[in-house]
């Protein structure tokens, strides 16, 4: 596979896209554009649209709502975003009559809710439901505001239930807090290692940066594929090399810049790990072994590898971009799915859907690398990972040689599902 001729489609690969303004772009934009989508998602969850935010807050008992008025007196939130707390007792009138009452302002969004206290709820009873209030809103699901009010109102629950109970300022203050975690990896160090956000982190760089980098140079193998089978410049390719050749040199090449370019993308990784330049606050600290660099990008070429010479075989097939477009879904879905599992398993790394994708073709190169970053993946687990990669790696480089080899000079109509198969499972 690897002769002469190949090596020569290697070089010509590697001039070409080394030296292209198009590598140059990418390898700086890829990196800024990433930033910046995770910028945009990082302001989007945490932009905040409560600004002016006017509530009334009511109650047939008197006493919680001045430990209500109390409790939201002072805090920062009510200062920055001018929430209007407006308190009122409810003495000789219905709960209904009262919120219809003002209903038009509801719906005008001049007031944006109406919290009723209930006497259930200040009191520990077999029928009564514990701390349940009521929030009239045309707009109920707003969890901006619902999460800023919930301690106050609970603190004030809490100063009223034990006001009768002898209990300190102090003692009132530790049922009110909730708790936290230092949490403390351990591995086979001799000791534990206190653990932040850092590897998590890093983990979504590491599925972002393939699930793109994938696309992007699976779609640009393609099109270069289907350009020249559409400018007939694959005639006289075919004339000085074979199908399998002239598919590998292209595959290689394509492997081959991408690992560089994904070798530059992860200089910054890399220079804060080996080095004391730059420190990190505790809570993002990235501690893991440069290993881990290596079994990334060794990875990422078997991933380039892999799924390049599908999108090739795809772009083998039809003669314009807009058939291939078509086409070329299942391959994309291969990439999407294991990219939404590694986002999604960041929670919990060793669930049963995270280890099962971490083993199964395909899934297994994108899958793989977040868990490593984030848990202690068993060493057969590991193992068995690479050996399915590489698995993968092979029993498809044939199946695309295949497609292409017939696809390349097939012209006319798109081929069948069934006449794929049949290319298959041709014997050369």
């Amino acid at each position: 596979m690897l002769n002469s001729r190949t090596l020569v489609i290697i070089k010509r690969e590697l001039q070409t896209r080394l030296l292209s303004k198009s590598f140059v772009l990418m390898t700086v934009s890829i990196p800024i554009l990433l930033f910046i989508i995770i910028g945009i998602q990082g302001f989007l969850m945490n932009y905040e649209s409560d600004k002016g935010t006017n509530l009334r807050i009511v109650s047939v008992n008197t006493a919680i709502l001045e430990k209500v008025k109390k409790s939201f007196d002072g805090k920062n939130f009510q200062k920055e975003n001018n929430y209007n707390i407006m308190i009122d007792s409810l003495s000789g009138e219905s709960l209904e009559s009262y919120w219809k009452k003002y209903k038009g302002e509801l719906l005008s969004n001049k007031l944006n809710g109406i919290i009723f206290i209930p006497d259930s709820s200040l009191r520990v009873g077999q029928n009564s439901k514990e701390k349940l209030l009521i929030y009239y809103s045309s707009n109920p699901k707003n969890f901006t505001i619902l999460s800023k009010i919930k301690g106050p109102l609970n603190e004030a629950l809490v100063d009223n239930y034990f006001k009768d109970k002898s209990l300190s300022k102090e003692d009132i203050s530790y049922a009110r807090a909730g708790i936290d975690f230092n949490t403390q990896r351990v591995s086979e160090k001799e000791n534990a290692e206190e653990e932040g956000y850092g590897k998590t982190i890093l983990a979504m760089l590491f599925a972002f940066l393939l699930y793109f980098s994938l696309l992007i140079i699976g779609m640009m193998v393609m099109r270069a594929v289907v350009e020249e089978k559409s400018n007939k410049i694959i005639e006289v390719l075919l004339s000085s090399v074979s199908s399998r050749e002239l598919m590998t040199g292209k595959i290689l090449g394509a492997a081959i810049t991408g690992t560089m370019q994904m070798a530059i993308w992860l200089i910054p990784v890399i220079v804060v790990i080996s080095t004391s330049w730059f420190t990190l606050p505790s809570e993002v600290t990235v501690d893991i072994h440069f290993s881990l660099i290596v079994y990334y990008l060794f990875n990422y070429f078997i991933a380039i590898v892999t799924f390049t010479g599908l999108f090739a075989a795809v772009g083998s097939m039809f003669d314009n971009d807009q058939d291939a477009q078509s086409g070329v879904w299942p391959i994309t879905m291969l990439i999407m799915i294991p990219f939404f599992i590694s986002m999604t398993i960041q929670k919990d790394p060793d669930n049963t859907i995270a280890r099962i994708a971490s083993l199964f073709p395909f899934s297994s190169l994108i899958v793989m690398p977040g868990r490593l970053t984030t848990t202690n993946v068993p060493l057969w687990e590991f193992m068995l990972s690479i050996i399915i990669s590489i698995g993968t790696m092979l029993a498809m480089f044939p199946v695309a040689a295949k497609i292409y080899r017939v696809g390349i000079l097939w012209t006319g109509k798109k081929p069948s599902f069934a006449e794929v198969i049949r290319w298959v499972k041709y014997k050369y």
